[in-house]
């Protein structure tokens, strides 16, 4: 009788003491998802800046460059884009769609040196340039918060909690486009 009751004891403890790691395992990774929310909103957030600051670019740069409006249009169509997009990877992809359109009109305005020199464009690019350093920044936090969650939650035993409290592995990385990675040729 009396190894019965060490037994059951001793089997009592290992399953408490299992349920306490599950617990406890199941709070890191609410923790991290929520991290990874806490990072996105500080992405949204200058990218909302840029999205603000580009109707004031592209009133400057229209009154000089009248002959550019498909440029003009594509960087509105794309900043139309990032406003309506709604989820995590959506807004990246749009993203994506106004780096490149307002990389078009950045060379555009090489081509009209009195855009170059209006104070007002200059005070722009300033405010342009500062926010895409803070949105480069904030990439690498949200993307570090968003390894760190899918390690953890691969990592054995956390994959069972994950796995039992249904946790996701969460795929809305920002990437390099692969264009990007190729250095522009240079023409001599």
């Amino acid at each position: 009788m009396k190894v019965v009751l060490i037994v059951l004891l001793v089997l009592f403890l290992v399953v408490a003491m299992f349920g306490m790691k599950l617990m406890s395992t199941r709070n890191d990774l609410v923790t991290q998802r929520e991290s990874i929310n806490g990072a996105w909103a500080q992405v949204d957030v200058v990218l909302q800046r840029r999205a603000d600051l580009i109707p004031n670019l592209v009133e400057t740069v229209k009154g000089f460059s009248k002959q550019e409006q498909g440029i003009i249009d594509s960087v509105t169509k794309a900043r139309s884009s990032l406003l309506g997009a709604r989820s995590p990877q959506e807004k990246i992809q749009a993203n994506g769609q106004l780096d490149g359109a307002l990389g078009r009109l950045l060379v555009m305005v090489e081509n009209y040196p009195n855009i170059k020199s209006n104070e007002q464009y200059i005070n722009l690019q300033r405010e342009l340039a500062g926010t895409e350093n803070r949105i480069a920044v904030e990439r690498r936090k949200y993307n570090e918060a968003v390894q760190r969650y899918n390690t953890s939650i691969e990592l054995f035993p956390n994959n069972i909690a994950a796995s039992l409290f249904n946790f996701a592995r969460n795929d809305a990385y920002f990437k390099t486009d692969a264009a990007a990675r190729n250095a522009p040729a240079v023409k001599f």
